[in-house]
């Protein structure tokens, strides 16, 4: 039974690693069991166990807030809670003062380009320099541990949401990622991966029996999460993703976009797995916040199939060709971090070229991620 991996991994243990240490917390609303209560409250009532402080990634510890988040003290516990996403991104030495343990449990999903992967990455570094030992409570990778997708980022381009040269799909647990990260980055930080039992990497998350719990407030479930990577990558050349609205990341449109148009033009282009159908919206929030989109829904008929990262870059190929100079292919860089993948795209050259281009570093990649990996 899959859905016991939260179960078998920490509470088997009882937490012992944790028992006589000064804990530091790194968690959200998805920092939770298979019966829904959190490891807040958790690590709270462990006898032996002092849970001291609490770290918030992006979106806040209720994942509430598209915005910079401020430090606030919890309801519940009234600990701190330090916001590691805003002026601050690293846990700075007055919030690691007396700790022992940093403890990280958060949902990821499954893409390069989601900060709780780098809010990890800049913890453990933190750990690392105050000598202090660091757990990952790890959860599955929503997209399946096994597809590989799209264009390595650029070494030059590593930042907040791309804290190390991978593609946007790499098929990695948070775990697995972390000591990627430690060997890899010579981080060198005193790390424990806490591994799930019963997850399989051929798994997507709605197989493992778990709660969905939005990582953040629009992911909201795991058709959409499957959606994202190959649609957010277009949001910065000036379309809505859905943002706004009560299906972001499963439509996009913009103004200036003839609905109708679009999908033929899009469905022409026999993308496997997927197909797109006319739309419209009104976004409350976002690029075109209160103007009338016209666009596609994009309905996953065999997510198997699906490549997600393809299906970006021909409905932004597509774009680009319908309409010239309303889509700034340039300004996806931002997020593709792929500065050849850009030029290819602005050149006009065939997806399919595109993606196939991308075959070469991807396997260079998998020769590094193999060593790492914890599950079958």
């Amino acid at each position: 039974d899959p859905s016991r991996h939260d179960v078998t991994g920490r509470h088997a243990q009882d937490f012992a690693p944790l028992k006589g240490k000064r804990v530091g917390l790194i968690t959200n609303q998805t920092g939770v069991d298979r019966n829904g209560r959190s490891t807040i409250d958790l690590l709270a009532h462990v006898p032996g166990v002092k849970l001291v402080a609490l770290f918030s990634p992006e979106h806040g510890i209720r994942g509430l807030l598209d915005e910079r988040v401020p430090s606030t003290k919890d309801a519940a516990t009234g600990l701190p809670v330090y916001s590691l996403y805003g002026e601050i991104e690293r846990p700075t030495d007055a919030m690691l003062k007396g700790l022992d343990v940093l403890v990280f449990d958060i949902q990821d999903a499954g893409v390069r380009f989601y900060t709780y992967i780098t809010t990890m990455a800049y913890t453990m570094e933190a750990a690392a320099g105050h000598h202090l030992d660091y757990f990952v409570l790890d959860r599955p990778d929503p997209l399946g541990g096994e597809r590989i997708e799209g264009p390595m980022l650029d070494r030059d381009r590593t930042n907040f949401t791309g804290y190390f040269p991978m593609p946007v799909r790499m098929g990695m647990t948070l775990g697995e990622m972390a000591k990627m990260f430690n060997v890899e980055k010579k981080i060198g930080c005193i790390l424990h991966v806490i591994r799930m039992q019963n997850w399989k990497r051929s798994d997507w998350y709605d197989q493992t029996g778990l709660p969905w719990v939005n990582p953040s407030p629009n992911l909201r479930s795991n058709k959409a999460g499957i959606l994202y990577p190959g649609l957010e990558i277009l949001r910065a050349g000036g379309i809505s993703v859905g943002r706004g609205t009560d299906k972001p990341f499963e439509r996009l449109g913009a103004p200036w976009i003839r609905g109708e148009e679009f999908a033929e033009s899009m469905n022409r282009r026999a993308i496997p797995g997927v197909r797109f159908e006319p739309d419209r919206f009104t976004p409350d929030a976002g690029i075109y916040k209160g103007e009338l989109c016209q666009g596609v829904r994009v309905v996953v008929a065999d997510r198997a199939a699906l490549q997600t990262m393809r299906m970006g870059m021909e409905i932004a190929a597509a774009r680009s060709k319908m309409y010239p100079g309303k889509f700034e292919v340039a300004k996806m860089i931002a997020l593709v971090g792929n500065a050849a993948t850009i030029e290819q795209l602005k050149n006009g050259e065939a997806p399919s070229a595109i993606v196939a281009g991308w075959d070469k570093n991807l396997a260079a990649f998998r020769r590094i991620r193999v060593k790492f990996l914890l599950y079958q």
